[in-house]
């Protein structure tokens, strides 16, 4: 019989329990607190496209060192606070955003450009993730190069570049602020140089720009740019913005009208204006141009509102509705929401698919839907229902000083 030695097997699993358990210690130096860092991100910060809270903890010789950057005082103080109650000795050398002192105080900005490319890194080759309009206004929360990182109204957090954004300080953001303004209402135009036909072009204009009104001048009025530019607009393309807010009647068919003149715009990845939308930069821009800010992707756009379909019960639907699209959640996957139109009625919904256009769900019909009836997941009412994850311009200061209501 051959003699097997026992001796070298047991050094050899004694040192292989060594190893594992120093690259464990070793682990745990390297990355020491990480729980308790996700617990905080999990419970502040878990949708990472609308609130920053990039920290880790650092291990030295007399203590732990945090650092990173976020816009979240509150969870910064909420992790301290933690550290705190566990006696564990840090040093806090986080950066809370904005940066002020950085940025020279100019924390705010306002787009000066028809639209506002906005991206995932500093860099014009960088994935265009969101846009965002003439006029409005974006928190500053850092910069890099000729690049600002700054958050728009519906919270999106984003790189723009030094063209897109006209930067000030929360003072003279406040100027602007209390000027009288006036919105595009026309899918597209120009502002020109002087209060007549074929004067010479100042700039592009996309549908919902808002520009700081002058005055008027015979059948134009007379503008500004938060750049401080001048220019004029044909008064059929354009209405004060206070005006426009008291007549917009956020109902059912406004919204039906508003889309009918975005009808063959061409599909955009990260497209929110009438130069290209993709599918949730569609629906957001039809609710913005009826006084409305909704989230920007389709999957949180499908938390706002009131459900009132998850079966294909369509008949259940008003003009209006929003349908949401993707992959439901199975016992190993999470639910994922990848696409998002608009119900118009008759078994009708518009969406932004290789362009803007009307699809049909009756499966009778020779333009039957059949690939986005298969992965359709339920629909949600937005009009008149909880608004905690959308914002009404009626109510809110976003453009001006005081709201219509």
């Amino acid at each position: 019989m051959k003699k097997i030695h026992l001796l070298p097997i047991a050094f050899a699993f004694l040192t292989l329990i060594s190893c594992d358990q120093d690259q464990q210690e070793e682990t745990e130096s390297e990355a020491p607190l990480q729980e308790e860092i996700g617990q905080i991100q999990k419970a502040y910060a878990p949708d990472g496209r609308v609130a920053l809270f990039s920290v880790d903890a650092e291990k030295q010789e007399d203590g732990i060192i945090l650092k990173g950057e976020t816009n979240m005082l509150e969870a910064l103080d909420s992790l301290k606070r933690r550290l705190r109650a566990s006696e564990v000795t840090f040093v806090d050398s986080v950066r809370v955003l904005p940066d002020t002192a950085a940025l020279e105080s100019k924390i705010m900005g306002v787009v000066p450009i028809s639209v506002a490319n906005l991206r995932d890194e500093p860099k014009h080759s960088a994935q265009l993730v969101t846009q965002v309009t003439l006029g409005m206004p974006l928190k500053v929360l850092k910069r890099e190069g000729g690049w600002y990182y700054v958050q728009a109204p519906d919270g999106y957090l984003a790189w723009v570049d030094y063209g897109g954004i006209q930067n000030m300080t929360t003072a003279e953001f406040t100027n602007w602020l209390a000027a009288e303004k006036l919105i595009f209402t026309d899918t597209f135009g120009e502002s020109v140089e002087a209060a007549r036909p074929g004067s010479a072009m100042v700039g592009d204009l996309v549908a919902g720009d808002i520009l700081q009104l002058e005055g008027e001048n015979g059948g134009f009025y007379e503008v500004s740019y938060p750049n401080s530019k001048k220019a004029f607009i044909q008064k059929s393309q354009a209405k004060p913005y206070k005006d426009w807010l008291a007549s917009l009647d956020q109902t059912e068919e406004s919204l039906v009208k508003t889309s009918e003149k975005l009808m063959g715009l061409p599909y955009l990845w990260g497209g929110t204006s009438s130069k290209g939308v993709d599918c949730s930069g569609f629906t957001k821009t039809v609710y913005f141009m009826n006084g409305f800010v909704l989230p920007r992707d389709a999957s949180q756009q499908v938390h706002a509102g009131k459900l009132v379909d998850s079966t294909r019960n369509f008949k259940n639907l008003e003009p209006g509705d929003l349908l949401f699209f993707g992959r439901p959640a199975t016992d190993s996957t999470s639910e994922r929401v990848v696409h998002v139109g608009m119900w118009i009625g008759n078994d009708h919904f518009v969406h932004s698919m290789g362009e803007v256009h009307i699809s049909n769900f009756d499966s009778t019909a020779t333009d039957f839907d059949e690939y986005n009836y298969n992965r359709y997941l339920r629909s949600k009412r937005l009009l008149n229902e909880d608004r905690d994850l959308m914002l009404n311009l009626k109510d809110e200061k976003l453009f001006v000083q005081d709201s219509v209501r």
